[in-house]
């Protein structure tokens, strides 16, 4: 996977940007394609210290600035200064002393996203521990395999239930000596106890820790099989998180009067929650964290946070185009929101063209276009967000070229990311001031990323894990032992650098006939319809492609109350002639995607959605492929007959 290419090519660099200047990728050629992509890094390398430090760093420097925000019991945000978040970092990292904790012992968290959390991260890191972040949704299988694997010695727990919930297990667990409940003041009550314990003690631990040190073990969630423990250290962290601060400085550098802020609602369990709320602690960006994707309790939050910056996935962002249109549409504005779409498309296009040096930029027609509909549309988009919102940071899985454009042009930036939790979350990220929609980016400063011959995306950079944990070989089991990464994803890389994600390299799916096709560009798009929940394609070993597909319960809501139906169980929904009319044409226009052998030919509407409380779909909501195909085996056999 190593094998050398041609030596790299100058490319141009362009410095009109405000922060720092920004080079283009210097990209390799085997045969005329772009094999390999590389920008150096934007941050000097961290020689010593560790992400404990970063705290009272802080606070030595700046004691009386904002770093965090914390909501109190009654709704209300408090800030956190510099001086008080490195206090209680402290006050907690004595207390884990206290109760016997030694370096290098594992504390597991099993919580949604809090303040508590990134406490105990930092606090952790003060006493010298290793964090194993749980999924609150993790199966009490999968919770209780991960604290065996870890030899997690502490698990601190969001609630009294999720500890309940563990008690039968406990008998299998006797590297677990200590359970905590968040709820029940548990962690107060670790900074109390820790009030014996010298402030040198704390000192000394954190002064064992370099770059090299472990800083947590990240279990993928995984599409199939037992998690895997991802080993993290330190210095992945800082690679990750300095380089990110210096490309992406418009959300980490206040550029304006408004002081950047994140809030914070994806699950801290995932990478790319930990990645950010370490970046904010890294820039000192007020963070906040949002435990609830509930749209009652989040939108009060974000009503009240405004942050200026979102942490999100395509998921998400299609849901508030969906709803969005949804609520013009009952409201009898649906032609104007449809204009106002085509308005914020066209406007972000232009953008990019302008940016990238292919265009003059929106005309001034569209200009006014676009000032016209921003009271009636953008603007209410962006309040739903808090008002402030100016950037996201996307990742997951491809946003798509039309959802993006759309963002830009009613004033959001979206930043696309690709990345896995063995790079420590981003790969490659889109460069300010030089987006190309419909891509995830250049390689983050630092980054080589390599396409290999059978299409597979290969990194290398400092981000990249040192291995996987694996307790009977004796700790961590290198992953890359020649530098390169193999994701298992496929994708290409265009003559600027630009990296553009196909599919999963284990998901090709093989046709009777011999036609290999990606599932993804087909199950992006139509995810993204109104109605569509989820789709997978099917079609492996079979003469032809289909799809199974579920719908969306807002959007099915919304299409009854608009079409005059009746509300009917799901099993009968599934059959209505009306209603797979309006699938198969968002299946036409999926298929114009793909080649004939590629396109869909028929589809099933599955009785249900797909959840991860089932099974179906991991904590970062991709699809467990084998789960649903084991469960809907009968839908899939009823595809090819007849």
């Amino acid at each position: 996977m190593s094998t050398p290419l041609p030596s790299f090519a100058a490319s141009a660099a362009y410095a009109d940007a405000p922060g720092p200047v920004l080079v283009t990728p210097e990209i390799r050629k085997l045969d005329g394609v772009v094999r390999e992509a590389y920008v150096p890094p934007f941050a000097p390398p961290v020689r010593h210290g560790s992400l404990a430090d970063l705290p009272f760093d802080n606070a030595s420097a700046v004691p009386d600035a904002v770093v965090l925000s914390r909501k109190g019991p009654d709704g209300r945000w408090r800030d956190v200064t510099a001086a008080e978040f490195a206090a209680q970092v402290r006050a907690v990292a004595r207390g884990l002393l206290a109760e016997g904790l030694m370096p290098g012992d594992r504390l597991a968290v099993l919580a949604r996203t809090t303040y508590e959390w990134t406490l105990l991260d930092f606090a952790a890191w003060a006493a010298g521990l290793v964090t194993v972040p749980v999924y609150p949704t993790s199966s009490l299988f999968q919770t209780r395999w991960i604290l065996q694997d870890s030899g997690a010695v502490a698990l601190v727990t969001e609630t009294t239930a999720q500890a309940a919930a563990l008690g039968p297990e406990l008998d299998r667990l006797p590297d677990l000596r200590h359970l905590w409940v968040m709820e029940k003041g548990h962690v107060d009550r670790l900074a109390e106890l820790g009030d014996r314990t010298p402030d040198a003690e704390v000192d000394v631990r954190r002064g064992m820790l370099g770059p090299g040190t472990l800083a947590t073990l990240v279990y993928t969630s995984g599409t199939t099989g037992r998690p895997k423990g991802c080993a993290l250290t330190h210095g992945n962290f800082f690679a990750e998180v300095d380089n990110a601060i210096e490309l992406l400085y418009p959300v980490f550098k206040a550029n304006t009067d408004e002081d950047p802020s994140i809030l914070l609602f994806l699950p801290m369990s995932h990478v790319f929650g930990r990645m950010v709320a370490v970046a904010c602690v890294r820039a000192r960006v007020r963070l906040g964290h949002a435990p609830s994707l509930r749209p009652e309790e989040l939108l009060p939050d974000l009503a009240a946070f405004r942050p200026t910056c979102l942490l999100t996935i395509p998921y998400m962002l299609e849901k508030v185009f969906n709803s969005a249109r949804a609520k013009a549409e009952a409201g009898g504005r649906a032609a104007t929101f449809d204009r106002a779409a085509s308005v914020a498309v066209r406007y972000g296009e232009a953008l990019e063209a302008r940016q990238t040096g292919t265009g003059s930029g929106p005309s001034r027609s569209l200009r006014t276009a676009r000032a016209c509909y921003d009271p009636l549309v953008y603007r209410k988009i962006r309040n739903a967000m808090g008002g402030r919102v100016k950037y996201a940071i996307c990742g997951g899985s491809p946003l798509g070229r039309r959802l993006a454009a759309f963002y830009a042009g009613a004033g959001i930036e979206i930043f696309e990311g690709y990345g896995l939790t063995e790079t420590t979350a981003a790969a490659t990220v889109t460069p300010p001031l030089k987006p190309r929609l419909g891509t995830v980016g250049w390689p983050l400063p630092g980054t080589r990323v390599r396409i290999a011959a059978d299409g597979e995306i290969l990194v290398a950079g400092e981000q990249v894990l040192h291995g996987y944990w694996d307790p009977g070989a004796g700790g961590v089991v290198p992953a890359a032992p020649d530098g390169w990464f193999a994701t298992g994803d496929l994708g290409s890389l265009d003559d600027e650098g630009y990296l553009t994600i196909t599919g999963r390299k284990k998901e090709l799916l093989i046709t009777a006939g011999g036609k290999s096709v990606a599932p993804a560009p087909l199950e992006n798009w139509l995810r993204s319809h109104p109605l569509i929940s989820h789709c997978m394609i099917v079609g492996d070993r079979r003469p032809y492609v289909a799809a199974l597909i579920t719908l969306d319960a807002e959007g099915i809501t919304h299409w009854r109350r608009m079409n005059g139906k009746h509300p009917v169980p799901p099993e009968l929904l599934v059959d209505d002639p009306e209603l797979r009319a309006v699938l198969q044409r968002a299946v036409d226009e999926a298929n114009k995607l793909v080649s004939r052998p590629e396109s869909i030919r028929r589809f099933a509407v599955l009785p249900r959605d797909l959840t991860e409380y089932e099974g179906h779909l991991t904590p970062s909501m991709k699809l467990r492929r084998g789960a649903v195909m084991r469960d809907f085996a009968d839908v899939v056999e009823g595809l090819y007959q007849g």
